[in-house]
């Protein structure tokens, strides 16, 4: 059994300078103040920032210079640079390797679709919840994201998608957070996060609740608190089996919080938000596809959140030195087919990414 810490907010390096983007309105306005300028500066530079997308002073006009270098350099500091970018699925998925200040490195992921483009963006350097089968989760944690640094992810792909520099010109309509790291872990980063996607510009970047998804691998109080927080974002969780008995060693922090447990804080953010569950499923061959584990997955679903539960099973996405793999074809029909006999609503996810080692599991922000 592998040990879950106890305290899961331990970074191992500095975290970034203060930025724009970690405060909200009103710390922006005493943040101005402080520097000698007039509050409505705040506001200006919000403007650039989560309106025009762009960082660059020089592009900020209606600023003094003088003003305007000195509020850059206080609350504009560069937070990521871009490492590397690669791109498969003819050109709709693409994947970028950012440097943090302290060099820490991290990876995102932004996908068209037909009918929107979608960012996978992480909030953590790693993760410490030690899924076998997860890269990222093997490569264990890093340090915890600072809400500026999540935020500037989906700032970048925003204006990558504004200046056309991703396809053909186009606006960041998703944010999901299934990138690097358990988003619950960093609780209060991640909610100040979905804040400033959200909150309507110049306050944010005025990205709809409905399309942001918070993922977890099932913490419990923390997906309780998320419930009370007054937010109505799609939770996601990763449960990938039915039984405590394998979901133990598939996801250890189950030795904390077991799949009763889970359900249950699952269900209460349900009926609190009003918003429909996902239940994330990756089926691995001989492992957790069996059809007893397909009918007991349904049952419990129907148990605990009824008509609230949407599963998504992915196809195990392969990750260097595991000796698992994805589970046959008509296997996973099988395991399908079982799931919505029993009422509830299941799919299989359209897997994007793999040639460049960026679906779901693969994250591992190799230098």
């Amino acid at each position: 059994m592998t040990a879950i810490p106890l305290v899961f907010d331990a970074p191992r390096r500095g975290m970034p300078p203060r930025h724009l983007a970690d405060l909200s309105v009103a710390q922006r306005r005493d943040a101005v103040l402080e520097l000698g300028e007039k509050a409505f500066r705040a506001n200006q530079l919000s403007h650039h920032y989560f309106s025009r997308l762009t960082v660059d002073p020089t592009a900020m006009t209606d600023i003094p210079a003088a003003a305007r270098d000195r509020l850059a350099e206080q609350l504009l500091p560069p937070l990521l640079t871009v490492v590397r970018q690669v791109e498969c699925d003819e050109g709709a998925t693409r994947k970028t390797l950012w440097r943090a200040h302290d060099g820490t490195m991290l990876e995102s992921v932004l996908m068209r679709y037909p009918d929107r483009v979608t960012l996978c963006v992480s909030s953590q350097a790693g993760c410490g919840m030690a899924c076998p089968f997860c890269a990222t989760g093997q490569g264990g944690l890093e340090r915890n994201l600072s809400t500026a640094e999540i935020v500037d992810q989906i700032r970048a792909a925003a204006a990558a998608m504004r200046e056309g520099e991703f396809g053909s010109l186009g606006r960041l309509s998703n944010v999901v957070f299934m990138g690097m790291g358990e988003p619950l872990a960093n609780y209060r980063r991640v909610a100040d996060a979905v804040h400033r996607i959200c909150d309507p510009a110049p306050g944010g970047l005025g990205i709809s609740q409905r399309s942001v998804t918070v993922s977890t691998v099932g913490l419990a109080p923390a997906m309780r608190r998320l419930a009370d927080e007054g937010l109505s974002v799609r939770l996601a969780v990763s449960l990938h089996a039915p039984d405590d008995e394998l979901r133990d060693t598939l996801v250890p922090v189950n030795n904390r919080w077991k799949i009763s447990e889970v359900l249950a804080a699952a269900r209460y953010y349900a009926d609190r938000t009003g918003r429909r569950v996902s239940v994330e499923y990756a089926l691995i061959r001989d492992m957790n596809d069996h059809p007893w584990r397909a009918d007991l997955l349904g049952s419990l679903l129907r148990e605990h959140l009824g008509q609230l539960a949407h599963v998504n099973v992915i196809p195990l996405n392969p990750t260097p030195g595991s000796q698992w793999d994805a589970s046959p074809k008509p296997v996973e029909r099988e395991f399908v087919r079982r799931v919505n006999a029993a009422g509830v609503s299941c799919t299989v996810r359209d897997t994007r990414g793999q040639e460049i080692a960026a679906a779901c599991g693969q994250l591992a922000a190799d230098g």
